[in-house]
């Protein structure tokens, strides 16, 4: 056996929390969103069983979810009230907690892509809007154009949402989700990445949790590595993702008891969603106060593990 076989390493990913009930959910759909969550849990597994990073493995996860319309980031994003996407993403790296993420930006294929060329090819932490995309055109990144984005569904979805005269969080919805990924590496590194649309029918350049480093998004080697889910100002406002690793770093809590307090801190306030994280030991935590959250884990001791609802797999 190789030494990196022997390695030990654990992976999570999220495909967003909601309202994910198994009354609304066909067999036909759930089968998709399970193969969606194993296709990009074992891109990001291949490059640790090879050895690889974890930065290099959630990079990888998030971007198979950012391809897939299923979900609420990359092509599936939400609508805004003008009918366009504005993608919000962050990396971040357990090694000296570096960090990088680009916040509405319209025309990137993959935003978690360009948050890491922010991380390792610039001197800032965020960019956003058209600086961003004037980053992402130097570094060469791929661009699409608004047919890439703009699908039937999401179309619908902003439809109602202006009959209704509501901005829709998407996470609302019995189909769709903010995607992340969180893993631990061979070499004890630790990494996160986080991606989303946003909000349908949102306004104003409107920003969420998950490029906000600390809020939706974090990793400090030797602590732990999460990626949130959910109501963003409520993740903002309770920097969710930090008060996690805090727990662990000066309260000595583990990562299931952090976890699980992080989210009873977001219900008593109101706010609805879910995290992953990954501690330097590999243990994986999944809590979420939502009906369910689309989930993915493969532990250290090879274990794999993909849950949608609130009592399937916890």
């Amino acid at each position: 056996m190789t030494a990196a076989a022997e390695a030990r390493f654990a992976l999570a990913v999220h495909g967003g929390a909601g309202t994910i009930r198994r009354a609304s959910m066909t067999a036909k759909d759930e089968a998709a969103y399970r193969a969606a969550l194993d296709v990009a849990l074992e891109a990001g597994a291949k490059i640790l069983r090879d050895g690889g990073s974890a930065l290099d493995a959630v990079e990888a996860a998030v971007v198979v979810l950012e391809d897939d319309p299923l979900f609420n980031a990359g092509r599936g994003s939400v609508l805004n009230a003008e009918g366009r996407v504005e993608m919000d993403a962050a990396v971040m790296d357990g090694r000296g907690r570096k960090a990088g993420a680009v916040a509405a930006v319209g025309s990137v294929r993959n935003p978690v892509i360009l948050a890491r060329r922010v991380m390792e090819h610039s001197p800032h932490v965020l960019l956003v809007g058209a600086g961003a995309e004037a980053f992402g055109k130097e570094q060469g990144v791929a661009f699409a154009g608004p047919e890439w984005f703009r699908t039937e569904r999401r179309i619908r979805e902003l439809d109602r949402a202006k009959r209704e005269k509501k901005i829709r969080l998407d996470h609302s919805s019995p189909k769709f989700g903010t995607v992340g990924a969180v893993a631990l590496d061979g070499a004890g590194n630790l990494a996160a990445a986080t991606s989303t649309g946003g909000m349908t029918n949102k306004r104003w350049g409107r920003v969420g949790d998950s490029p906000i480093v600390g809020a939706g998004t974090y990793a400090a080697n030797g602590v732990a590595a999460i990626s949130g889910t959910g109501e963003g100002e409520y993740f903002i406002r309770l920097t969710i993702a930090r008060d996690i690793a805090a727990r662990m770093e000066y309260a000595g809590q583990n990562l299931n008891e952090a976890a699980e307090a992080a989210i009873r801190t977001l219900t008593d306030a109101g706010g609805a969603g879910g995290v992953i994280a990954v501690d330097a030991e590999g243990n994986i935590a999944m809590p979420f106060n939502t009906p369910g959250m689309y989930r993915a884990a493969l532990h250290p001791d090879g274990r794999k593990e993909i849950a949608i609802y609130g009592d399937d797999g916890r």
